[in-house]
């Protein structure tokens, strides 16, 4: 999302500025012993937040990955805070840490127990035990997300580093583990967020949040889990399934060996349709006859086995081909070989007592269901990546996935050599890194079969000027991936890259058409016309439905629009749709994202309230609404098979 100029001007940060020390007097540390986890009352709570407990998300976290040998180590943790970056060289072996803490959570939320800010430096640890009947393979310990940088030791020994604080990353602890007995699990954790001169990927997060820029997380935020595996075991299934029932997988191992071979089988309501045998550690393809296929009216899934000598994992996939074609003389994204008008919401993930960490499985998936209700089919995650079980929902609910890459350092600046105001962007070494996480955030993610996009830039945040990367972004997004469309640039800075010519325009739409403003880029008929923000318009609620942070609250007269009552906000919500309409019937508008699902701390422009309990929307005029916008692009023709 973005502001009026005028606005962005007014919440630009200046890194100049002196900022609170890392000292601990803003972190509420306990340095006796801990008197227990208690969840810290946060700004405000949703219908969840008492009954999230002290065994939060017990889901078997990798979906397409899924072993039956595995344990939980979710639960309340020690933390405490630490002095510095060189903290890490004098780990506390052996110590109780000050402060009881929830994982997974973010340590700024309530949830975590902890619900601290600035937390730069961090240390966590737990132990566990393990059967010796794990013995005589590996024993994996999996992360699904650590905000930002994460040393982990176990008994005392450095068992790995992981850089990236939105994705996935195994340890094999094996060697350093003792069965029968406790195990001490330790991890250090840094997360600069916009500190300094660091320019990372954080999405919205800001150690200075102001309107449109929210609190940060920080520390283990997705789940944490031990699995058994063999020797030999698999690591990564890239698995796509097209609508002329093709299966392409490579089945990556922890062994290169050349005779290893890995059976393949696809199962539909319990009843095998193909079974193949191919290598490890390369492409494969064979084929399914007459696949049901998955679309958003028909989420139809099969079930898949993969078994790798003594290695068996569970997966599924679906069948569909994402592609785009010329259908009378417009550029249209098509799904399955027809035009499919892709229209969804702004996502951003966020939650109010976890923030970046939704309390359960049921609220997050709570928000889905809600979309699809609505008629929506598509979901835009906003500079923000989830938990592999949110995908697994769209996957099953029929939600098409738009998804960004987090964002490097949106709309900061710093005082430079003159004293002038200069924009702050990544320097070489900086932009590299972001390439790195981006191939993270495609291998992680292109197996789920809803991701129709790939977002590389959101409105030029962190894109570098002096020359075009997106370009050269693009292509090592379609050399990992070339199933999917990318949107290299939504909203601007736009040089041509990629498959969408993307404007965002607020309140009113500008999609495919012979208008613009500045902005924005003038439509580009050689690509895809869509709208990749509209909308953004709000109303105030009363404050049990607030975020109660009173800087926060004076940040909610910049909505773009605000709307005195409920009905105001229908009425104007079905004017903007109505006008959607019109470019889809008039112009070569192919889809659009409205800003957004939920409000979000000084925004309140959601469908529903930050809290999840009020909800804004005439659930029967939205449905004629989303409708109207299916039906207008089906008069506009489908491609033929």
């Amino acid at each position: 999302m973005h502001l009026a100029w005028s606005c962005v001007l007014s919440c630009l940060f200046v890194t100049c500025l002196a900022l609170p020390s890392n000292d601990g007097t803003k972190h509420q540390v306990n340095k006796g012993r801990s008197a227990g986890y208690s969840l810290k009352e946060p700004p405000l709570t949703t219908p969840w937040t008492d009954q999230v407990g002290t065994k939060p998300w017990p889901e078997y976290p990798r979906p397409l990955l899924q072993r039956s040998e595995w344990k939980n180590l979710n639960g309340v943790w020690k933390y405490q805070n630490a002095s510095g970056l060189n903290a890490v060289q004098q780990p506390p072996f052996g110590q109780e840490l000050a402060q009881d803490v929830l994982i997974p959570s973010c340590l700024e939320s309530g949830l975590s127990g902890i619900q601290t800010d600035w937390a730069l430096y961090s240390w966590f640890s737990t132990s566990f035990e393990l059967s010796s009947s794990w013995e005589g393979g590996q024993v994996l310990l999996n992360f699904g997300a650590v905000d930002y940088e994460a040393t982990v030791f176990v008994n005392g020994e450095k068992a790995g580093f992981h850089r990236g604080g939105y994705f996935r990353f195994a340890l094999d602890v094996t060697k350093y583990l003792k069965f029968d007995q406790q195990n001490e699990l330790l991890v250090f954790v840094h997360d600069p967020t916009d500190d300094g001169d660091y320019v990372i990927p954080i999405g919205k997060q800001t150690l200075r949040p102001s309107h449109i820029f929210y609190t940060p997380c920080s520390g283990i935020w997705q789940t944490v889990w031990l699995e058994a595996a063999p020797s030999n075991h698999i690591t990564q299934l890239d698995l796509d399934a097209n609508m002329d029932g093709q299966v392409n997988i490579t089945v990556h191992s922890s062994a290169a060996e050349a005779s290893a071979q890995a059976e393949v089988t696809v199962h539909k309501d319990g009843k095998t349709v193909a079974t193949h045998k191919g290598p490890t550690n390369k492409p494969f393809q064979f084929t399914v006859s007459s696949p049901m296929l998955w679309s958003p009216n028909s989420p139809i899934l099969y079930n898949v086995t993969v078994k790798l000598g003594e290695d068996q994992v569970q997966s599924y996939t679906g069948f569909r081909t994402i592609s785009r074609g010329n259908i009378d003389g417009i550029e249209r994204p098509l799904l399955n070989g027809e035009f499919i008008f892709m229209f969804g919401t702004l996502d951003q993930g966020y939650w109010p007592d976890g923030l970046y960490t939704p309390p359960s499985k049921e609220a997050m998936v709570y928000d889905l269901q809600m979309l699809k209700k609505l008629g929506f089919n598509m979901v835009r995650k906003h500079i923000k990546v989830e938990t592999d079980l949110f995908y697994q929902a769209c996957d099953e609910l029929g939600l098409l996935v738009i998804q960004d890459m987090p964002s490097l350092r949106p709309l900061q600046s710093k005082k430079g050599a003159n004293c002038n105001s200069v924009t702050i962007l990544p320097d070489a070494k900086q932009q590299v890194e972001f390439a790195r996480q981006l191939d993270l955030l495609i291998n992680q993610l292109k197996s789920f079969p809803s991701i129709a996009t790939w977002v590389v830039y959101n409105e030029g945040w962190g894109q570098l000027t002096d020359y075009y990367p997106e370009f050269e972004l693009t292509e090592r997004v379609r050399q990992l991936d070339p199933t999917r469309l990318v949107d290299s640039t939504t909203g601007w800075t736009d040089h041509g890259a990629g498959d969408f010519s993307d404007n965002h325009h607020y309140a009113n739409p500008q999609c495919g058409t012979p208008f613009y403003s500045t902005a924005s880029s003038p439509y580009d008929p050689t690509r895809i016309g869509f709208q990749g923000e509209f909308g953004g318009i709000g109303t105030n609620v009363s404050i049990e439905h607030l975020w109660n942070n009173q800087a926060a609250i004076n940040t909610i007269n910049q909505t773009y629009e605000i709307d005195s009552t409920i009905e105001a906000w229908n009425y104007r919500s079905h004017l903007l749709l109505s006008e959607l309409e019109d470019q889809v019937r008039l112009f070569a508008c192919s889809g659009g994202v409205w800003t957004q699902t939920t409000d979000v701390e000084g925004e309140v422009n959601g469908l529903i309230t930050y809290d999840r309990r009020l909800t804004r929307v005439d659930v029967k005029q939205w449905q004629a609404d989303i409708k109207g916008l299916y039906d207008a692009a089906a008069a506009r023709g489908n491609a033929t098979s």
